[in-house]
């Protein structure tokens, strides 16, 4: 059996993972890349080989991770707007969101850190293209924030399934289902935003 992944690429994708556990634990401040590469069980020299700065290892992060963000956007980019291509992108951006979980609460748990960041920004400015493609062309401030609130909704649905959140005595909902369920609300709350007047 063979693979399209080299081993460089294979090194990165775990340093990144590795990453992510220790940022998620300790929080990006706190975690060194001594720290990483222990974990990795390498030295510190063959993580430098992949990744010069922890900011570098952010930014792999992004890259990875916004991947599904990323395809969405290019989908919808020089299309004219219309219900149903904001409906798509909805679908197209809830479709990752599993994945993104982890980069979510990364970013969530260390807002500080990473707002002047250079992989802040980059996610900071894809996020606000999202944004733009939901609300179309010449939006109100009401279908503004209503494209907001529908992208933040996969958000909080995640936020609220790791909070643990739920009603006493009623089980956990799956990441498949809080993403049913936040697709669902996001659907609902962006069939508010209207077309521009002609």
């Amino acid at each position: 059996m063979t693979t399209t992944q080299s081993p460089r690429s294979d090194t990165r994708a775990r340093i990144i993972d590795v990453a992510l556990e220790l940022f998620a634990e300790n929080g990006y401040e706190k975690t060194s890349l001594r720290e990483i590469a222990d974990r990795l069980g390498v030295t510190k020299a063959a993580l430098y080989y992949h990744f010069k700065t922890k900011d570098d290892i952010v930014r792999g992060i992004v890259e990875k991770m916004a991947a599904p963000l990323d395809d969405a956007i290019a989908y919808g980019e020089g299309k004219p707007w219309s219900p149903a291509l904001r409906d798509e992108l909805l679908r197209r951006f809830a479709a990752g969101m599993g994945e993104r979980a982890p980069l979510l609460r990364f970013f969530h748990e260390n807002q500080p850190a990473l707002r002047e960041s250079a992989a802040g920004l980059a996610f900071k400015d894809r996020m606000i293209r999202m944004i733009t493609l939901l609300h179309g062309p010449e939006p109100t401030f009401r279908d503004k924030l209503r494209a907001t609130v529908a992208l933040t909704s996969m958000h909080s649905a995640m936020f609220l399934l790791k909070a643990e959140l739920c009603e006493p005595g009623q089980p956990v909902a799956s990441v498949e289902e809080a993403m049913d369920a936040a697709l669902e609300v996001a659907l609902e709350v962006a069939a508010r935003i209207e077309p521009p007047a002609r």
